[in-house]
């Protein structure tokens, strides 16, 4: 049997698992989905989502591009967000990266990638942002991993600069944005504690798409 039959093998013994601990799972599943997490990550195929998140399906939204990017001229992530905010109604938005991220590698190369240069152009423009933070780390890797913390951290600014992240947080008090790396060696997430608040607060002074002005805890 070759690997990909075996892909088939494993469906049918996975769908006995779901349906052994629960007859109606797959029916629940087909009738809606209400998860409280968009999850924004890298398309690496050593970052299994869910697992990683401990979730099952239908209780995480899912968007994965090479080392999670969120261009505002790219439709695909710019219409997953809309979609999770206004209809799925997400509490939570999450960007994850991840250590040893060969996007970010990639990124920093004196190299023609061909059409990945202006994706990953989005990363360059992350290190010139930090540039003397991180021309300052001598250490090649760790200079790298601290880049994929950074470009994490510039993603969810990018995330909260939209107007459905915005008008919802002034409106109903949620989605928060998170930012998260996820360690490849020893499978750890690491909570980068971005400041949801603070940073909304900040960027509202230029980026305000809600109409209502800053927020209430504006005292300038």
């Amino acid at each position: 049997m070759t690997a990909y039959n075996q892909i088939f093998e494993n469906n049918k013994r996975w769908v006995a698992t779901k349906k052994a601990t629960d007859a109606e799972f797959f029916e629940k599943m087909a009738d809606t989905q209400k998860p409280d997490y968009l999850y924004i990550g890298c398309s690496d195929s050593r970052v299994p989502t869910n697992e990683i998140m401990g979730l099952e399906a239908g209780e995480v939204f899912v968007h994965r591009n090479i080392a999670n990017l969120v261009p505002n001229t790219d439709l695909n992530v710019m219409g997953v967000i809309n979609y999770a905010v206004v209809h799925l109604e997400v509490k939570h938005i999450i960007v994850c990266g991840h250590y040893n991220c060969g996007g970010v590698k990639a990124a920093m190369q004196a190299k023609d990638l061909g059409i990945l240069n202006p994706w990953l152009r989005n990363i360059r423009d992350v290190y010139r942002l930090h540039m003397d933070e991180l021309n300052a780390i001598e250490n090649e890797h760790d200079r790298y991993n601290r880049l994929v913390e950074l470009n994490t951290q510039e993603q969810c600014i990018n995330v909260i600069k939209t107007a459905a992240v915005q008008k919802s947080y002034v409106g109903k008090g949620y989605p928060t944005v998170h930012g998260w790396v996820y360690d490849l060696k020893n499978g750890m997430l690491k909570d980068l504690q971005i400041d949801f608040e603070g940073v909304l607060h900040e960027i509202q002074k230029i980026y305000d798409l809600t109409g209502s002005g800053l927020m209430k805890n504006d005292t300038e």
